[in-house]
């Protein structure tokens, strides 16, 4: 049975709805680059069965199918998705299949593929750590699960700042982590860590609340916080000032984990 979207689910398919296309279109989520390097870290066998959670467009899905033998991606929006689905028509990648669910009840039994990913997209879940268990509860005992997300400061008052601001752009955005909860997060979860590595997205907030859609009333608050912090130093995205447009750096981090055999 498909269970009903919660009210923040809604949020986050009429976000990722109207941002589909922008969001597909954005340099940092198509940097073949940085989708080399996530899977480089993750070291799939060529006959891995990988699950992407929270695909979106797909890119983690295909960079992933050129190496592995089968991969699903899965996702709560169909917009995102039909994106996703043309592009793998275009790729002609024939292992590769799309389909829509929620992450935090995948349609799939226990210990069902080698490799659980999903790229930044746990700072838009109400609460990660259901979203984390399925993701461990469908790979095998010894298969990965790995996570890129946006990560915050570990000092409370300046996490809380940088959240602020990003959820008034995008409603969706719940709440992004410090690095050691993310970590207590997999350790609770039964995974250990074998793989960090830290980088960061640099954003003009011009292109970057244009590509939400942010209301014209939100985007002014936005602009106030990162202006405030550009001249106070109040959340770690060490905002700047380029010919004249503003700049901020979000951080990210990935964490790949093995799952550990159930303890006696």
């Amino acid at each position: 049975m498909q269970s009903t979207p919660s009210n923040h689910k809604q949020v986050v398919q009429h976000e990722f709805t109207q941002q589909a296309q922008a969001y597909a279109s954005n340099a940092s989520i198509i940097d073949p680059d940085r989708l080399g390097r996530f899977v480089r870290a993750v070291h799939p066998s060529s006959e891995a069965r990988v699950l992407d959670v929270a695909t979106g467009p797909g890119y983690v899905a295909m960079a992933f199918a050129e190496v592995c033998r089968e991969v699903i991606g899965l996702d709560l929006t169909s917009a995102p998705l039909a994106i996703a689905e043309a592009t793998r028509q275009q790729r002609q990648l024939e292992n590769l299949r799309f389909q829509m669910g929620d992450a935090e009840h995948l349609p799939f039994g226990e210990s069902e593929f080698d490799v659980v990913t999903c790229r930044l997209a746990l700072h838009h879940v109400e609460d990660p750590q259901p979203v984390l268990a399925e993701m461990t509860r469908v790979c095998r005992t010894g298969g990965i699960v790995a996570i890129e997300d946006l990560v915050v400061s570990e000092y409370p008052a300046r996490a809380a700042y940088q959240n602020r601001f990003e959820h008034l752009r995008d409603l969706s955005h719940t709440r992004a982590l410090p690095i050691s909860e993310l970590l207590a997060l997999f350790t609770a979860n039964g995974l250990e860590v074998e793989h960090i590595y830290t980088d960061q997205l640099t954003q003009s907030v011009e292109k970057w609340l244009a590509n939400a859609k942010t209301s014209d009333d939100r985007a002014g608050e936005v602009w106030k916080l990162i202006e405030q912090d550009e001249h106070s130093d109040l959340s770690g995205t060490h905002p700047f000032r380029q010919d004249g447009t503003l700049f901020f750096q979000q951080r990210t981090a990935t964490f790949v984990g093995r799952k550990l055999p159930p303890r006696s």
